[in-house]
């Protein structure tokens, strides 16, 4: 049976604040184009028809945890590890600081948090590692959540409002943030590798959510459509030097056609009328994913405006990149409606519905 987040009864669950967080290393497009034709072209016959992504991915500049340099000596597992245990932590913080400053509330008064990181692994987790440089009490509830790629920066807010309605009045503090340049790889001389090189990001974003408390906007639902054999589409390999991307099928075709009838289908069982949505907020994941996915829930070519520009200043950073355009929706002002949606491995689709605070 079906449970919505949110229901006519009980305590509603909002969002307090936002904020995002990248990491000091800037990568241009163009750089990025260069160093990969360096890199790749002589030991990779078809590079040269595969380089056109980098003109065509829709993406100006990158940031990244290391300047570019290190990227380009080989990096076994301990390095990588190392590199995103380093990063993750720093970009967690600053994130989790900005969100905690913007809704008023300190780190003590945090009774759970979220976090959500699907591109390194951290045992002790990444909130346990960053908990006395926060100052989160000891007895804090941590949830970390891997495995949801690009689709936790929504599905990890869905799981926030959970949790906040099902203790009214506690705090919970959501953070994503993903060291996607951790699996960028020299040995890889395939298609998926030269793509992963022209799209990816660091970066990271928080929220802060509690039920009765002012916030700009309430959660009204979520859901979440899995479809069925399409674990090829989109995930991770996982090897002796570390993570390597897999892109196995056009996502942007499967998109166009699947997206739109699974978001009708969430929309439906969490009560909202499709007609009553002010604006979609998506994960930019590519260009072509974009005009994709204004393609299959009829908007306007151009109407997603503020994901291009996401990824034309940050590129693809997996699970944090749809906040970051929540983030400026917001700034230009909430309409009634809101519903935030994002593609994962699985492959997945998550949904997320956002009512504008009164």
């Amino acid at each position: 049976m079906y449970i919505p987040t949110q229901t006519s009864n009980g305590p509603q669950a909002s969002l307090l604040s936002i904020a995002t967080a990248v990491p000091p290393h800037l990568l241009t497009q163009a750089e990025a184009a260069r160093v990969a034709r360096d890199v790749f072209s002589a030991r990779y016959p078809d590079f040269g028809r595969l380089e056109r992504v980098f003109a065509t991915a829709g993406i100006a500049a990158r940031h990244l945890i290391r300047p570019v340099e290190w990227y380009l000596e080989p990096r076994g597992w301990d390095e990588r590890t190392e590199s995103y245990l380093d990063g993750a932590c720093d970009l967690f913080v600053d994130a989790a600081q900005k969100a905690l400053a913007t809704a008023n509330c300190t780190a003590a008064e945090v009774d759970t948090i979220i976090s959500i990181s699907s591109t390194g692994i951290a045992t002790p987790s990444l909130d346990a590692r960053v908990h006395s440089r926060l100052g989160f009490r000891p007895d804090i509830e941590r949830v970390p959540v891997f495995g949801l790629g690009c689709a936790g920066g929504v599905q990890g807010t869905a799981i926030a409002g959970r949790l906040a309605r099902a203790r009214p009045g506690s705090t919970v503090l959501v953070v994503a943030v993903e060291i996607c340049s951790a699996a960028f790889r020299l040995d890889k001389l395939t298609k998926a590798n030269i793509v992963a090189t022209a799209l990816f990001g660091d970066g990271a974003a928080a929220a802060v959510v509690r039920t009765g408390g002012a916030g700009f906007a309430r959660i009204e639902g979520a859901g979440e459509h899995l479809w069925a054999d399409t674990l090829g589409i989109m995930g991770w390999s996982v090897d002796e030097v570390g993570l390597g991307v897999i892109f196995d099928r056009e996502i942007p075709p499967f998109a166009r056609e699947n997206v739109g009838p699974a978001i009708d289908g969430i929309l439906a069982r969490i009560g909202v009328g499709r007609d009553s949505v002010g604006r979609f907020v998506c994960h930019p994941g590519g260009a072509k994913v974009v005009t994709a996915l204004e393609q299959t829930l009829h908007l306007e070519q151009g109407a997603l405006d503020h994901e291009r520009a996401v990824l034309a200043d940050h590129g693809n950073m997996s699970a944090p990149t749809v906040l970051f355009v929540l983030d400026r929706v917001l700034r230009e002002g909430l309409p009634e409606r809101t519903v935030m949606t994002a593609l994962g491995p699985g492959f997945t689709c998550g949904c997320l519905s956002l009512a504008r605070a009164a």
